[in-house]
């Protein structure tokens, strides 16, 4: 039976983590169903989503068949170096030192990219379908490891699939109903708020696996992550007063 009561963090760190991906991957979709064909774009998109399930189905009891302090150890050292990675990014953009991620860019981008793409002379068009298709692939895949590694980890597979599930029936209605990026969407917060969390969770269930009695037990758990967060809000205003060439420097 799953403890619906403490999976809170579990879902909302599933959720926020694919609403960035899903979000980046429907800009690429969208570009794809808009230059080439709305059938090649699903095409590709249904073989990818098809694959990254298959993926959750067959590692999540793999996983959960590793001794629990070996599967806390690692797993929770792969969610800290991911953590940090998405973290080191949120705070430089937000020092100014890289450019916000721009949907609307990117979406422009893969249009022309698209555009000047020959056509496929069939009733196949293989680069379109190729294009939606690895890029549901490439940002699925970084949805599967973290469902995949916080639910088996703390036992809590389910919610951290419905967590992903909800995100990516958000991204899928809002593509539907809008037809255009979703550049409104705060990407960088997100990453900034998936980043403290994956770091977070990352040194308790290290500290766990390694024998660590937390303060407070799970309550130790928000305390890392406000730590982090603490840490990234200072080096981001670190970095937007330091005299280090800024974005906005580097363009006058």
């Amino acid at each position: 039976m799953v403890d619906w009561s403490h999976a809170g963090g579990t879902v909302l760190a599933a959720f926020l983590a694919s609403l960035v991906e899903f979000v980046e991957a429907l800009t690429i979709v969208l570009a794809v169903g808009t230059v080439r064909g709305w059938r090649p774009a699903l095409l590709g998109t249904g073989a990818g989503m098809v694959l990254l399930l298959l993926l959750i189905v067959g590692l999540g009891p793999l996983i959960a068949a590793v001794p629990i302090t070996w599967l806390q150890v690692s797993v929770g050292v792969l969610l800290l170096l991911f953590g940090l990675r998405w973290l080191k990014k949120a705070i430089l953009r937000a020092g100014g030192v890289i450019p916000l991620h721009d949907e609307d860019a990117a979406y422009a981008e893969e249009t022309r990219l698209l555009q000047v793409s020959g056509r496929s002379r069939g009733l196949w068009d293989t680069i379109a379908v190729t294009t939606a298709f690895k890029a549901v692939m490439l940002e699925g895949l970084e949805v599967v490891f973290i469902v995949v590694a916080m639910g088996a980890t703390a036992g809590l597979l389910l919610p951290a699939a419905a967590g992903a599930g909800v995100a990516l029936l958000c991204v899928v209605l809002l593509g539907l109903a809008l037809h255009r990026p979703l550049a409104r969407v705060p990407e960088n917060t997100l990453k900034l708020v998936v980043g403290v969390m994956l770091a977070a969770f990352g040194v308790f269930w290290v500290g766990e696996g390694a024998g660590l009695a937390w303060p407070g037990g799970d309550l130790a758990l928000p305390a890392l992550a406000l730590g982090f967060l603490g840490v990234a809000l200072a080096m981001a205003a670190l970095l937007r007063r330091s005299a280090f060439p800024t974005l906005r420097e580097k363009r006058a």
